[in-house]
């Protein structure tokens, strides 16, 4: 398999090299486009080091994969009835068809009433500012009208949470900022993030909770973000939708506040959903996906044991990985083009990265029209030399009109 490796100099990353990347790309990608390898060339030193890191996410990741693959189901993880579930496809394909990004992602019904509560357990308390949680009741309908009654029978999602970080002499530029899949507790945004030392900066933050995470879980869920992909094909293109749904009423909430300068950033599915809210929305000043997953699919098949359950019913469905992007490319980041001038586009990628290996960020690179790119020699968990990176994102964002 041809491959060339991309040149590091120091600690300077340029992108792998990869099969040509064309549209639509979930008919172009290879099948075994998650088997190419993510192959940089290096000092020994360094190379030493990320090889590391890559064992390191490797072990973690199976640890996780384990953990998805008791708790659910392959019958959960693809549908509660497979065959009800791949007839449903038809409807959002047809939706893809279109060309028209704003059939499934509909604007937002107006919300009249946000509930703002002080954060009563600080993990971060600004002495200029004040840290509120806002929520609101999320007026979402399922795009589908054939799966309305099941997605709306988790009550608990119904319910959108944030977590605002505002200065008194406000408003304030800000930094809206999207967790990663189980990861959704804010302390630990703030802290892998970096999220006070930008808010010191001058910025403002949100940090927002995804459906079906934190509070927004059913009691009986076995982990937050289980329920996520929990429902079948058609159940994870609805939570998507909802995602930038209820992303997007956030943003009108900052700017009937009176902010006019709004960027946003994501870690992992964050980062899947950072990419997407780009080619909803023209008005952000910028957009950092962060290790970001692009293909849902095309991680699956690295996540043993969760890996041979899917591929058993795959088989037994008689479908193809092909198949599933096709399902899901409704709302992919690589079907959309970005609505954001290229300069306002920045992408972190880690080179031992293999929860969402690095030619998932290099997907997102191309179809972005080769960006400002940033490797680190680090993986999904583990960033190491973050505080370069986030002296560029700093340095990006202000030059974004922060």
């Amino acid at each position: 398999m041809a491959h060339t490796l991309a040149r590091v100099h120091q600690q300077d990353y340029d992108t792998a090299e990869y099969p040509r990347f064309q549209q639509p790309w979930w008919e172009h990608l290879p099948e075994d486009f998650y088997r190419y390898p993510d192959a940089f060339a290096m000092p020994a030193a360094l190379r030493r080091k990320v090889g590391f890191t890559v064992a390191l996410d490797q072990l973690t990741r199976t640890g996780l994969a384990s953990l998805v693959a008791a708790a659910s189901s392959p019958a959960m993880l693809l549908g509660n009835s497979l065959q009800e579930d791949l007839r449903q496809q038809d409807f959002y394909e047809s939706l893809l068809a279109s060309g028209d990004r704003y059939q499934f992602f509909r604007e937002p019904q107006p919300v009249s009433h946000f509930r703002e509560s002080p954060v009563r357990r600080y993990h971060f308390h600004p002495s200029d500012g004040e840290n509120v949680t806002v929520r609101f009741e999320s007026p979402f309908q399922t795009v589908n009208p054939a799966l309305r009654e099941r997605y709306a029978a988790h009550r608990e999602n119904a319910t959108a949470w944030a977590q605002h970080w505002r200065h008194h002499d406000g408003p304030r530029p800000t930094l809206v900022v999207v967790h990663g899949f189980v990861a959704d507790p804010y302390w630990l945004n703030a802290r892998f993030l970096a999220l006070p030392w930008f808010y010191k900066q001058g910025f403002d933050v949100l940090l927002y909770t995804m459906p079906f995470h934190g509070r927004r879980k059913s009691r009986l869920s076995p982990f937050s973000g289980a329920e996520f992909f929990a429902g079948g094909v058609s159940h994870i293109n609805e939570a998507f939708a909802q995602t930038i749904h209820d992303l997007r009423i956030y943003l009108r909430y900052l700017r009937q506040r009176g902010v006019d300068r709004i960027g946003a950033t994501g870690i992992s599915l964050g980062g899947y959903t950072t990419g997407l809210l780009a080619a909803i929305d023209d008005q952000l000043s910028f957009a950092i996906p962060n290790v970001p997953v692009t293909s849902l699919f095309d991680l699956v098949p690295g996540w043993f044991p969760l890996s041979a359950e899917v591929r058993l019913l795959m088989r037994r469905a008689g479908i193809s990985l092909k198949d599933l992007r096709h399902a899901t490319a409704v709302h992919s980041p690589l079907t959309w083009s970005c609505q954001l001038p290229r300069d306002r586009r920045l992408i972190i990628g880690g080179v031992g990265d293999r929860f969402a290996p690095p030619k998932q960020a290099w997907m997102l690179w191309k179809h972005w029209e080769e960006c400002g790119l940033h490797w680190f020699p680090g993986n999904h968990l583990l960033h190491l030399d973050q505080g370069r990176y986030l002296r560029e994102m700093s340095q990006f964002m202000r030059a974004s009109g922060f």
